[in-house]
């Protein structure tokens, strides 16, 4: 029986996640994207032009691949017909390769009203929502009020979108906010018609049915383990699973299906929004290496903090998620920077500990261990990395037993190696 092989990221989202689809997709028939909603941004790059998804699954550009938006995701339609117009000119036949389920909860104009109604009601508590009402939505699903895409293919449609849209307006008064849904509701309900000219099925069976019939699958996530509602730095987190268990329940396949899980990582860290951030480089340090890497939200434009590679999170995450082989992004970033940090291990209390914590304060500290930086020529294949490379990755493999079989230099299809 085929397997479901899952890749996600490993640490606080951005690790490269849709580049990586992209180039593995040949390899699948199917890419099936498990949770989260416009919030993620997945980048692609070829033929010198860069692509930016935010709920089609990064094997769309692939000829030939099923691409399919399960039910563990939050879809808004609005941004769903832009992402359709933003891949007209590439002439993919959409309508037979894209599926998306009945169950996937459906964000409404006034879901980001609220998102942006209760993070200006926390103050400097804020979380760094990035104000796309994803919260709201799994709010809703989690209270059984919500919307979900197969709703707009029954009679009574209308009717219950005034209804969710009266209870949040109920909320939005109540907290005093100001808004006008007018302009939006109207782009709200031009984008319901081409939703409605989507297959939206049952995809739990679609997508069984394919593994029945020997179709391999990639389950491809979104953010990064480190927001995951249960495991990640509460309550800096997004309002989904982003582990691989959420894969189970963001598609409705069996765990005994999941096959290989492939942990990207990027070869330093960076985190969107508030939050603890163990190893992060402030001031010119930070500046430096976010200008360095480009470092700036695919979705929403906002700088990225940054810092060095975490190892006890790395662990943590690799734990969590079975992780059986590592992808590490963007080390093109860290040539020529002389000497470069990783965080070994974190100290509290006098004592040294590899086990990641949610709760790091001024109580805590970071063991750094120091490596030197590697020279970026146009090395094609990994025997050709410099020996600085090759010990940073000898040395990640070594702290999490897991070997790291795909190196990233650079953000095109063709700056991807392989280690046999």
């Amino acid at each position: 029986m085929a397997k479901v092989d899952v890749l996600l990221g490993l640490q606080w989202g951005d690790e490269g996640k849709g580049k990586v689809v992209d180039f593995l997709t040949p390899k699948y028939d199917v890419v099936a994207r498990f949770q989260g909603g416009p919030n993620a941004g997945h980048t692609l790059e070829f033929d010198g032009k860069k692509h930016v998804l935010h709920q089609i699954p990064s094997g769309i550009f692939r000829e030939g691949t099923i691409n399919i938006i399960g039910n563990g995701v939050v879809l808004d339609p609005i941004t769903f017909e832009n992402e359709l117009l933003g891949l007209a000119p590439f002439n993919l036949d959409l309508k037979r390769s894209l599926i998306l389920s009945t169950k996937a909860q459906m964000i409404i104009p006034s879901h980001r009203l609220l998102d942006a109604a209760f993070e200006k009601s926390k103050g400097v508590l804020k979380i760094g929502s990035t104000l796309r009402g994803i919260g709201p939505t799994y709010q809703d699903k989690m209270a059984r009020v919500g919307l979900r895409l197969g709703d707009v293919n029954v009679k009574d449609f209308d009717q219950k979108y005034q209804s969710l849209k009266g209870k949040h307006c109920e909320t939005l008064d109540r907290l005093g906010f100001e808004y006008d849904l007018s302009e939006q509701e109207e782009a709200f309900f031009k984008a319901i018609e081409v939703l409605r000219s989507f297959r939206i099925l049952n995809t739990e069976y679609v997508i069984n049915d394919l593994i029945d019939q020997g179709k391999t699958v990639l389950a491809e996530g979104a953010q990064g383990s480190l927001l995951d509602i249960d495991f990640g730095s509460y309550p800096y987190v997004t309002s989904s699973n982003t582990i691989s268990a959420g894969a189970c329940t963001g598609l409705g396949v069996s765990p005994k299906l999941i096959g290989e899980v492939f942990g990207i990582f990027k070869a330093y860290c960076t985190r969107v929004g508030s939050g603890p951030f163990p190893t992060e480089l402030l001031g010119e340090s930070g500046d430096a290496l976010r200008k360095q890497g480009n470092e700036f939200g695919a979705t929403t434009g906002r700088p990225r903090r940054c810092g060095w590679l975490d190892i006890p999170a790395l662990k943590y995450a690799t734990m969590l998620n079975g992780v059986t082989q590592l992808f590490m992004m963007k080390v093109d970033i860290l040539s020529n920077l002389g000497d470069i940090m990783v965080c070994d291990s974190y100290a509290h209390q006098g004592k040294n500990t590899d086990e990641f914590t949610a709760d790091f304060d001024d109580d805590w500290s970071t063991n750094l261990k120091k490596f030197p930086s590697w020279s970026n020529h146009a090395f094609s294949k990994y025997d050709e990395f410099p020996v600085e490379l090759r010990n940073y990755i000898t040395y990640i493999e070594g702290r999490t037993n897991i070997p790291i079989n795909l190196v990233s230099i650079g953000p095109e299809r063709d700056r991807t190696i392989i280690k046999l």
